[in-house]
């Protein structure tokens, strides 16, 4: 396969699940803990608040527990090896790329360690804990929200997203279970004029891709990685 010069790379909750943190659909994930409805949508926020501030509260500081791992890194390397175009889309709402090294980087789905007003719409960096009296760092209102997309509201950045799949001659899906839109059509959109491939734990099925490696991604995105640059 020749080099390309425009990769999109899209990641999702089997490159972290890695370093350890849980994943929202698998057996023990997430949902099977605690109920969708009740602290990842919009209706939640408005009924029980602080219970929603609690759940984030909690993910966000497990991400102190954590560390970025080798496919993190090795997409951190891409990133600043990489001449051609690059963009990381991940679906992931940690912040383990970023501490891997990426830059070339978009949160679909937001981020842990933002928060968002709903007064003024700053986005700030959070690191702590939030409730309903948290004031905002920028306009003083105590109307925070987690910066995460819940279910129901529209993932960020897809204009910029779609720009990038549509010129792109490689697209690569890491750890995702493909199951999940508008994320799992990436693939059909990006595979009109380039190569596709798939790093998964197992295939994600419907033969979409023109390759699919089955593995861990601490082996297989390091390896891709190498062979790229190579």
């Amino acid at each position: 396969m020749p080099k390309p010069r425009s990769i999109v790379i899209l990641t999702g909750a089997g490159i972290s699940r890695e370093s350890g943190l849980d994943t929202f659909r698998d057996p023990g994930g997430v949902w099977d803990k605690v109920r969708l409805e009740d602290v990842a949508t919009p209706d939640a926020f408005r009924r029980d608040p602080n219970r929603v501030h609690a759940f984030y509260n909690a993910r966000r500081a497990q991400l102190n527990a954590v560390e970025p791992n080798a496919a993190h890194r090795a997409l951190g390397e891409l990133d600043r090896a990489w001449t051609g175009d690059l963009l990381l889309v991940t679906q992931n709402i940690d912040d383990l790329h970023e501490r891997g090294g990426s830059q070339r980087l978009l949160h679909m789905h937001g981020t842990l360690r933002h928060v968002r007003c709903l007064g003024c719409a700053a986005v700030s960096p959070w690191l702590e804990a939030a409730d309903t009296e948290t004031p905002c760092p920028v306009c003083g209102q105590a109307t925070l929200r987690p910066d995460v997309v819940w279910f129901g509201e529209v993932p960020l950045h897809m204009d910029a997203i779609m720009d990038a799949l549509s010129v792109c001659d490689l697209f690569v899906s890491i750890g995702t279970s493909g199951t999940v839109y508008p994320a799992a059509g990436f693939v059909e959109l990006a595979g009109r004029q380039a190569d596709t491939l798939e790093l998964n734990l197992e295939p994600s099925g419907g033969g979409a891709f023109d390759r699919s490696l089955s593995g861990p991604a601490t082996e297989l995105v390091p390896r891709f990685v190498a062979d790229l640059l190579s």
